[in-house]
């Protein structure tokens, strides 16, 4: 995962396109010359240029850009509206497609691609999506939830998420969806790259009263638990937004332990001794008791 910092000043595309060519009108700069230099000349400024499309304007380069490419294949099918399901199939290989290119990358790497999925609207585009997506549309559902997992990697994106309505997105996916192990992992797993650095969206999952979730699936699903979610229990109790002096995870640590969340880890522990899940069940469980005893 990429940094969770926000970087420095920002600058639009156009902006930066506009600069470049300025550079070969103006200057008479080759284009490769004039690009290199818009770059240098705005890194030197303290410019953050993450996300934007390292393209000579007019050449059509950024029309060819992958992540580009594939995101306006998804947003003119969600403009379509509610999903056919002689679409699905042709929805859910972009949707594979964009996750794959913001995981592994390629030339640019996942990460670089990642923000330039944020910059040109992916996490509003994948929640209003998930939000159009039955619940029996499971194959499809996945698919959208592991793309938005795949580019929430830094404040920038899950502070979208936040202000696109994504917990109570994910949370009704959760609540919905619990018949599902495949989907409440996917679910908890972007839930716990949201909160991760980010304090608001911690507070928003707490408000939504994600702690009765967690509680309500560990007593229901016992050993059949998704392994993601002891990580999302996790997250949220851990204070690690830079941006924020005192963090209110230490009361949150409280209130898991209150309803009863420690004793449902002990026995989750218990009933997977020996499973992929035993070290993600004591991290949780250390996460809740070591931050509830702080407050004690």
């Amino acid at each position: 995962m990429g940094s969770r910092g926000g970087g420095g000043r920002s600058i639009s595309q156009e902006a930066f396109e506009e600069m470049v060519r300025e550079n070969m009108e103006d200057l008479g700069m080759e284009p490769a010359e004039a690009l290199e230099d818009a770059i240098h000349a705005l890194s030197l400024q303290g410019v953050d240029l993450t996300g934007i499309v390292k393209c000579i304007p007019g050449t059509g380069a950024k029309d060819d850009d992958p992540v580009l490419q594939v995101l306006h294949a998804l947003n003119k099918m969600v403009a379509a509206g509610p999903p056919r399901q002689s679409s699905l199939g042709e929805m859910v290989q972009l949707l594979d497609r964009l996750r794959d290119l913001c995981s592994c990358g390629g030339v640019r790497g996942g990460a670089e691609n990642a923000s330039i999925a944020v910059r040109n609207g992916a996490v509003e585009m994948l929640c209003s999506l998930c939000s159009s997506l039955d619940i029996g549309e499971e194959r499809a559902l996945l698919a959208a939830l592991k793309a938005l997992r795949s580019i929430l990697h830094d404040t920038r994106s899950t502070d979208v998420f936040q202000n696109s309505d994504g917990p109570k997105l994910v949370m009704h996916i959760v609540e919905e969806g619990n018949q599902s192990i495949s989907l409440m992992d996917c679910a908890f797993a972007v839930i716990a790259v949201a909160a991760t650095g980010n304090e608001i969206v911690k507070e928003s999952f707490m408000d939504l009263k994600i702690d009765e979730l967690f509680l309500q699936n560990l007593k229901r699903q016992s050993n059949a638990c998704a392994g993601s979610m002891y990580d999302a229990i996790r997250v949220l109790l851990t204070p690690d937004d830079d941006r924020v002096l005192a963090s209110q995870v230490y009361g949150y640590a409280r209130r898991f332990a209150q309803v009863g969340i420690a004793d449902a880890l002990v026995v989750a522990l218990k009933n997977v001794p020996r499973s992929p899940s035993t070290i993600s069940v004591c991290t949780a469980l250390k996460a809740v008791a070591v931050n509830n005893y702080f407050t004690e």
